[in-house]
């Protein structure tokens, strides 16, 4: 009798849905980086098919690089969305943590390396009244950050011009500490005889931990919970104030660290610099995996969004077409990522 019992049993729970596991195939095409996935490789079919440089491995590596200059500022600005809100002032605040290090150590004659830890602190700050001010006014992020985008470019060209009589900063590379900066943030590492920009290695770095924080940790948990419902996320006790300052934090850390690299990758910044490029940070992130609405995305996805960009953008330039056309091809994947993520994500809560 028993048997009987315990077999009916175990029929029972093999249809309840709840103990039914999905198939393979059903779960990877649930991921939301799987669209940008399929969209990756048939930009790297279609310009290894018509560039014959594509393929060569020094172009592959440059197209790494390309891609991780935007794939560390789309990892943060990924996270953020998922989070449910938008940064605007992201790309000029890339040229104000560059300004920042470069003017201060320069003016007082300082190792530039507190230069670098002035910035980092300007941008940690810029982003937390960001995330602040969003909490305290309840105003659309979208607005706040469009704020602080022009507050910061005025900053940018006025204090740069005020110091220098010109719109770019002094060169930093005859200065104390520029050597081991620029070791850190731009040097070349040689592998079988390639040269691989030290930012590849820092975006991989930074798409791991931000995937370990999003799978693997409450963190994770929290960010995805109020970028679907905030209330709902208030009610169960996710804190979401600090959770939403953190975030802005976490662009305004990654824009000190692109705004290093390009300060001891070139020893001057161009203060009209960065206009622009938030629009890039976001797109890569759409197409990418990550929701207009939050709630939705992966750091993964930013990773191959932004390596999309690096490598049709030097693919057009490797094929002889007019450069142009890049333009169209961000509207394009732009409207197609939107339309795929949506899709997929309709077909995983289906399931």
């Amino acid at each position: 009798m028993s048997t009987v019992v315990g077999a009916a049993a175990q029929t029972a729970a093999a249809r309840d849905d709840r103990v039914t596991t999905r198939p393979l195939a059903s779960r990877i095409l649930s991921r939301p980086e799987i669209g940008s996935l399929i969209g990756l490789v048939a930009v790297f079919v279609l310009f290894a098919a018509v560039a014959p440089t594509f393929r060569q491995a020094a172009s592959l590596a440059t197209v790494a690089y390309a891609g991780s200059t935007i794939g560390i500022m789309a990892v943060a600005v990924a996270l953020l969305m998922i989070g449910g809100e938008f940064d605007l002032s992201a790309g000029v605040a890339v040229t104000t943590s560059a300004l920042a290090a470069s003017s201060f150590a320069f003016q007082f004659r300082l190792n530039l390396w507190v230069g670098v830890l002035l910035a980092l602190v300007l941008s940690l700050a810029i982003g937390a009244f960001n995330g602040w001010l969003l909490m305290r006014t309840g105003l659309p992020s979208f607005l706040i950050t469009l704020g602080t985008f022009f507050m910061l470019q005025g900053i940018n060209l006025g204090v740069t011009k005020l110091l220098t009589g010109g719109v770019s900063s002094s060169s930093v590379s005859d200065m104390d500490g520029f050597s081991s900066a620029r070791a850190v943030f731009a040097s070349t590492i040689t592998v079988g005889g390639v040269g691989i920009r030290i930012t590849v290695l820092w975006w991989l770095l930074f798409v791991a931990v931000a995937t370990w924080v999003l799978l693997r940790t409450r963190v994770g948990n929290w960010i995805f919970a109020v970028g679907g419902d905030k209330a709902a996320a208030r009610a169960v006790g996710v804190p979401v104030k600090r959770v939403k300052i953190g975030l802005f934090m976490t662009v305004g850390f990654c824009a000190w660290f692109v705004g290093m690299h390009q300060l001891f990758s070139f020893n001057t910044v161009q203060s009209g610099g960065g206009v622009g490029q938030e629009f890039i940070y976001i797109i890569a992130a759409v197409v990418g995996g990550c929701l207009l609405t939050g709630g939705y995305g992966s750091a993964v996805g930013s990773a191959i969004g932004a390596l999309i960009f690096g490598a049709t953008s030097l693919g057009i330039v490797y094929a002889g077409w007019d450069a142009n056309w890049f333009r169209l091809f961000l509207g394009v994947m732009l409207l197609l990522a939107t339309i795929v993520n949506l899709v997929v994500k309709n077909h995983a809560a289906k399931r």
